[in-house]
């Protein structure tokens, strides 16, 4: 009797997956980064990383809802000193697949090795460019031997994310060819603001042909949104954020995505079928510009169902810790802070003015007055 019902209770929880359930979750395991990249606004200096049982909980959680991926990312995701033992634990508990999105300066031999025997799935890099600029420096020259090292040892399916709006579009290019000569997956990301709307220039959409031979065919997933947002600035779906797509952050919030934290939060150990279903056919008002392609591409399979859950939506609120986040900007360069001068170094130089002045003084001779 009691088989059969817990049959009962598996087969509706499957038809209720196949109906609306997650196919991708994101969880915060750390907020702290060791860059300060000037576009982003996930990460902050002091946050500690997330206790590992308390991820464990939130990723039971995940299980029971069946999601089929598990994310994990921060914050630099590999600043969590339990990160191998928690990609083991998703694995122990079926996870389709087990990614982790870092920006790849912690990476080492050990650590590699570690995430291969913790049964991790795929790694995903975002590389911005070539060389470092104001904005950056998670770019190709500081991390072109941790990328040949990955290629030389892992195990997993390592993506490499280009991200097009912070710094020259032919930058995004070369890395895009660069992934591709290392055996690594390329991909395309549109930079945005603190709304996930897009930001780019007339160069980024000058580079778009290139970037599409680069990447090949995973350039037009999800409707080809990328070109259609650097034509048209828009790039309308039916965003599945809170059902096919969940963002949990470091305090076990769900939110819509790391974009619109604030909007719509809910406890995810209090998340239910019920919360699934409302998010699934809620609209929300930022999808047509929306940049976050893991939201896109998580509910692509349902664009031809209905979307009727209309309400006002609330104004941003601010995100518990959002505070101490480092803000987004539209990549203005940053301004060098002047160096400071020691007491020494001041004197030295206004006496070699002094000495310069006095050498090229011209002496004007005093005339007499007359008698």
């Amino acid at each position: 009797m009691n088989q059969g019902a817990g049959g009962g209770r598996r087969v509706a929880d499957r038809l209720r997956w196949l109906a609306y359930g997650p196919r991708l979750a994101q969880l915060v395991v750390t907020r702290r980064c060791n860059l300060d990249c000037g576009y982003c606004n996930e990460f902050d200096k002091t946050s500690p990383p997330v206790p590992a049982r308390t991820v464990m909980r939130w990723i039971d959680r995940l299980a029971a809802l069946r999601c089929r991926c598990l994310e994990l990312t921060g914050g630099e995701t590999l600043l969590h000193p339990e990160i191998v033992r928690l990609v083991r634990y998703g694995s122990s508990l079926g996870f389709a697949e087990r990614w982790i999105i870092t920006n790849g300066f912690l990476l080492s031999s050990r650590l590699i090795a570690g995430l291969n025997d913790a049964g991790l799935t795929h790694l995903q890099i975002s590389v911005d460019g070539v060389a470092a600029n104001a904005t950056t420096v998670k770019t190709l020259l500081p991390l072109r031997r941790k990328m040949e090292m990955l290629a030389a040892q892992a195990r997993f399916t390592v993506q490499v994310n280009a991200v097009l709006g912070a710094g020259d579009p032919a930058e995004a290019v070369e890395v895009a060819r660069c992934a591709r000569r290392l055996g690594f997956v390329p991909r395309v990301s549109i930079l945005h603001d603190g709304l996930g709307a897009m930001i780019a220039d007339e160069r980024g959409r000058q580079a778009l042909g290139q970037l599409q031979r680069a990447v090949g065919a995973r350039w037009e997933e999800s409707c080809d949104y990328r070109a259609r947002l650097l034509r048209e600035g828009r790039a309308e779906f039916k965003c599945r954020a809170g059902a096919r797509y969940l963002y949990v952050d470091e305090f076990g919030l769900v939110n819509w995505c790391s974009q619109q934290r604030g909007v719509f939060t809910r406890p995810l150990l209090a998340y239910g079928w019920d919360d699934l279903r409302e998010q699934f056919y809620t609209r929300k008002p930022c999808a047509p510009t929306c940049t976050v392609g893991c939201v896109r591409t998580a509910g692509r399979f349902d664009e031809w169902r209905r979307q009727s859950i209309e309400r006002a939506a609330p104004p941003r609120a601010a995100a518990v810790n959002e505070g101490t986040l480092i803000p987004a900007e539209s990549l203005r360069p940053r301004t060098p802070a002047p160096a400071r001068r020691s007491q020494a170094a001041w004197r030295l130089e206004r006496s070699r003015q002094s000495k310069t002045s006095q050498r090229t003084a011209v002496k004007v001779p005093v005339k007499s007055s007359p008698r």
